[in-house]
């Protein structure tokens, strides 16, 4: 089971006697019916609906503790810190340093991150975003592997899984542009949180039209932000890339028209195929019509 130590991630812990419902209330995650056991992605949005901060969340002790890129951390907890008022919240960041990501393709690999009272033991928690594409993949905070960082980039790209700053700019794209409408990092059954109204009404019109998709080439890809092109028109761009594999969130509709028709997709100069992440259950559109489960 590879174990690979992410040094560019932080953490903040939330408690107190408040803190689900603060968090519940402002961020995208329904955290009320979080396993003790479960990761789930989340962010934080700007009023237009835009990611301002991503996340993961789980729950620690009685409170939550929220695992971010190091660069968003001072960020996200001044915002945090904004927002809290005279909510019974303690805003806090961690001792620790990085996480620990490892998995396993069998199910049933890593079950055992609970003990035999059902209490979350040291071992961590289980990404629910892998969790959705098959795959048992455990968070831990601290370092607790020396695995190279390519292999998880490797993994995440195999899954359709993205991260912010390699994959899409903060303040830039919708949660549904990078799928948390099906990884679970997006509630439609919640009450109002920031941003909610945007996302709410994306998702009732159905006009999401930015998706992730994997890219594959028979030689190496071009670097990341490598436009992707049909017929001379932009599509996407390429986020994260190892070898000939990749990332890129595109619009699905000319996309999907440009496959109908044969016209070849192009990252830069490159002949490229995209394929919609089977755990999403989208498939691209042939017509002006969004993509569908």
């Amino acid at each position: 089971m590879p174990a690979v130590f992410l040094n560019d991630r932080s953490l903040l812990l939330v408690s107190g006697a408040e803190a689900q419902s603060f968090l519940h209330n402002l961020i995208t995650t329904d955290i009320t019916s979080l396993g003790a056991d479960e990761a789930r992605p989340g962010a934080l949005l700007t009023p237009q609906g835009k990611i301002l901060f991503d996340f993961m969340i789980w729950q620690d002790g009685d409170g939550y503790m929220i695992e971010t890129d190091a660069g968003q951390r001072d960020g996200l907890l001044k915002r945090l810190t904004m927002y809290k008022l005279r909510a019974a919240v303690t805003l806090a960041t961690s001792t620790e340093e990085g996480v620990t990501v490892s998995w396993s393709e069998d199910a049933e690999g890593s079950r055992g991150v609970r003990d035999s009272q059902g209490v979350r033991d040291s071992q961590g928690v289980r990404d629910s975003r892998f969790a959705k594409a098959g795959v048992t993949l455990i968070r831990r905070p601290g370092k607790h592997g020396d695995g190279k960082e390519a292999l998880y980039d490797a993994l995440r790209i195999s899954h359709g899984i993205v991260t912010s700053g390699s994959d899409f700019a903060l303040q830039d794209a919708f949660p549904h542009d990078v799928l948390m409408d099906f990884n679970g990092g997006l509630s439609f059954r919640k009450g109002c949180y920031v941003g909610q109204e945007v996302v709410s009404r994306m998702q009732h019109r159905g006009t999401a039209r930015r998706r992730v998709v994997t890219v594959s080439a028979a030689t190496t890809l071009p670097e990341t932000g490598t436009e992707i092109t049909a017929g001379g028109k932009p599509v996407g761009a390429l986020g994260s890339v190892e070898g000939g594999s990749g990332l890129a969130i595109v619009r699905i509709d000319r996309a999907g028209a440009a496959m109908a028709a044969g016209t070849p997709l192009l990252a830069g100069e490159t002949p490229v195929s995209l394929v919609l992440p089977a755990w999403s259950g989208l498939v691209f559109p042939t017509s002006g019509d969004e993509a569908s489960a």
